[in-house]
């Protein structure tokens, strides 16, 4: 939107420059002798730009597709038939919802003997526990042998050690019973169902993708060579296939502290806020790194030769042309226009493309298309 703007402002001054610049061409000129002299060179108005104030910003190019910031695959703890799916594609869930049923009756039975196996052996247990300390008083006492206090030790040791497989054997099977319950990690959306009622399924097997969607990430990769112009924090500007009209704005959320040996990449991760849902994962997006951002004297960076010594600009003043030497500062790649710090000045009127190769000195006049405001206000 911004950019539109700017646009349109220096579309306006364009205007107004062709105005006076056509103004001078309408006026015959003389030299010195009194002879007239040769007619000006006309160009179009798509070979020349104004200098105007604009807002610059500087930073490497990103881009990539978004995903959800947390994503979690729920996948079958246990194999057994899908009873029930209690939830679609799209459905919202909180946390530990139920998403479906696997069949758990083989796991009840299991879960059943367990724990009978569990009270058997506390009783067992118990027995053993208190002949133990029977014997240790009949011991002090010096009314049984060592060899009889040894052997009730020995017992009430085995029992417990009995009771503690029992015990585990009944919370693996608590684990299995809840594992055929299949719930949600946590508050999202589910983006993909991949079974059905009746499906068989095997523990590893893939059931639901739930993700949440108020964050979205964004990962792509900076040249190392960039890696100076940007910090975790750093704001991050881009816009999303299918939303051509819309910005968002995202930050440097982790920067990856190794470069790709091949490529010479560092990967960074953008974290997106997306409070009101309207980002879904897998969009294409590209953006600019904002890494300084200021409001500046700007001209196109077509307009600006810095193939030399010193940078210049082709500037057309008072109808004629002029070589000028500029200073640059800022460069914002994105929107290809460049800082003047210096050379130039607001409203100034430079020559682009094929013009910048006519000779400094020559006249020049800017032909308006007779269907534009400019050529309808150079009439009047």
């Amino acid at each position: 939107m911004q950019g539109q703007i700017n646009r349109r402002g220096m579309t306006a001054a364009l205007l107004a420059a062709t105005l006076a610049l056509s103004a001078c061409g309408n006026s015959e000129a003389k030299d010195a002798g009194g002879d007239v002299a040769p007619p000006p060179t006309t160009v179009g108005t798509e070979n020349v730009v104004v200098v105007s104030q604009a807002e610059l910003s500087s930073g490497p190019a990103i881009s990539g597709n978004l995903q959800a910031a947390q994503e979690a695959t729920v996948r079958a703890q246990i194999s057994g038939t899908v009873l029930q799916t209690l939830v679609d594609e799209g459905s919202r869930v909180a946390n530990g919802t139920l998403l479906a049923r696997i069949d758990d009756r083989t796991i009840r039975d299991q879960y059943l003997s367990a724990r009978s196996a569990v009270t058997s052996a506390q009783s067992t247990a118990d027995v053993a526990k208190r002949n133990l300390e029977r014997n240790e008083r009949l011991a002090t006492a010096g009314a049984i042998a060592d060899r009889d206090l040894e052997a009730a030790r020995s017992q009430s040791e085995a029992a417990q050690s009995q009771l503690a497989d029992a015990r585990a054997r009944l919370t693996l099977q608590e684990k299995q019973l809840a594992d055929a319950q299949i719930r949600a990690p946590f508050t999202g959306i589910v983006a993909r169902r991949q079974v059905s009622g009746g499906d068989v399924v095997q523990p590893g097997g893939e059931m639901f993708t739930i993700v949440d969607p108020t964050t979205m990430r964004l990962e792509a990769s900076v040249p190392a060579s960039q890696l100076a112009a940007i910090k975790v924090g750093a704001p991050v500007s881009f816009s999303v296939s299918g939303y051509p009209d819309r910005a968002f704005t995202g930050r440097i959320a982790r920067i990856n502290p190794i470069a790709d040996p091949t490529t010479g990449q560092v990967r960074v991760v953008v974290s997106i806020p997306n409070a009101g849902n309207n980002l879904v994962g897998g969009l294409f997006a590209e953006g600019r790194v904002a890494s300084e951002r200021r409001t500046a004297l700007v001209a196109p960076s077509g307009a600006v030769d810095v193939t030399g010594v010193r940078p210049f600009a082709i500037r057309l003043k008072s109808g004629k042309v002029e070589r000028v030497e500029v200073e640059l500062g800022l460069r914002d790649e994105d929107s290809e226009r460049v800082e003047i710090k210096s050379g130039l000045a607001s409203g100034d009127t430079l020559l682009v493309g094929a013009a910048r190769g006519i000779t400094p000195g020559t006249m020049v006049r800017v032909s308006v298309p007779s269907d534009t405001p400019a050529a309808a206000a150079a009439k009047n």
